[in-house]
């Protein structure tokens, strides 16, 4: 179990002299003991300096308010762009998936040994194939249906079962596209794996294409899901070495494993509150 008196803070700024010693002054007037510190940045002349601390605070849960008010007047100081998370929150996750059940079943095989921090609030398919899979866990199911005439209102009764309080949407090998109008209740909260080694072989049937290429590496990459497909903000890859005894199928095969593993890290993550945006690209404090 995480502490309740772990909190979580994600700062992005300009960088300039002091902003370290001001963030460590404004922890200790609270009381409150750093556990762990992480910067980078882009360059100490004129660059974006990028920040993730953890740091334990008596009473935490009652000081909310206090910490983040008070944080705000320093923050402005210093121009930061930044984020607050109590540790100990496990943020819901909704799961959608379509007829390949490995990521989901990789995702819910670390939810129940412990591994992700996370309630999984649901999942969603537009087939009915993993509802033997998720049921049997007290995960609720729910059978979408998805065809190019209705997609609008399968989307419209997606977003009526995720309701309110969602907090990340994992597309674990979902083979929708949703629309910008879907992807904007989610910004930067919705979490895709795509099969290849990005950016190459966008879009559909990359293995084959990779084998028709000769690829040495097959790889997978979980990013963002942003409405320009396949170029949101990567968080991780994977990759795998192959040869010419690889066909599309084995190519395949192979594939899966790295896709797997590359979204359950991805993921973790996310989950806590280890990635920062910026631009196109994240910083990952892993």
């Amino acid at each position: 179990m995480t502490q309740v008196t772990r909190g979580r803070l994600l700062i992005a700024c300009p960088d300039q002299k002091g902003i370290v010693a001001a963030v460590a002054k404004f922890l200790f007037d609270l009381d409150a003991n750093i556990a762990a510190s992480d910067q980078y940045s882009t360059n100490v002349e004129g660059g974006t300096l990028f920040m993730r601390i953890e740091f334990d605070m008596a009473n935490l849960p009652d000081r909310e308010n206090e910490l983040c008010d008070k944080f705000a007047l320093v923050a402005e100081q210093y121009q930061m762009k930044w984020q607050y998370a109590p540790a100990s929150r496990r943020k819901r996750m909704a799961i959608f998936v379509s007829k390949e059940t490995h990521c989901l079943q990789e995702l819910l095989w670390e939810w129940q040994s412990g591994q992700l921090h996370t309630d999984v609030a649901m999942v969603i398919s537009n087939h009915d194939d993993a509802r033997s899979l998720v049921e049997p866990l007290g995960v609720p199911f729910h059978h979408v249906p998805v065809t190019k005439d209705d997609k609008a209102a399968a989307e419209s009764a997606q977003l009526a079962l995720l309701g309110q309080d969602i907090d990340v949407i994992v597309l674990a090998r979902y083979m929708q596209i949703l629309s910008p109008a879907f992807l904007e209740h989610y910004p930067y909260k919705m979490i895709n794996i795509h099969h290849s080694f990005l950016p190459a072989f966008i879009g559909r049937n990359p293995y084959q294409r990779a084998y028709d290429r000769g690829v040495k590496l097959i790889g997978a990459t979980a990013h963002y899901v942003t409405a320009e497909l396949d170029e949101g903000p990567i968080i991780e890859q994977e990759v795998h070495r192959v040869n010419h005894h690889y066909d599309a199928h084995a190519l395949r095969i192979t594939g899966r494993q790295v896709e797997r593993a590359a979204l359950a890290r991805a993921v973790k993550w996310h989950l806590d509150d280890k990635v920062i945006v910026h631009e196109n690209k994240t910083i990952v404090f892993a």
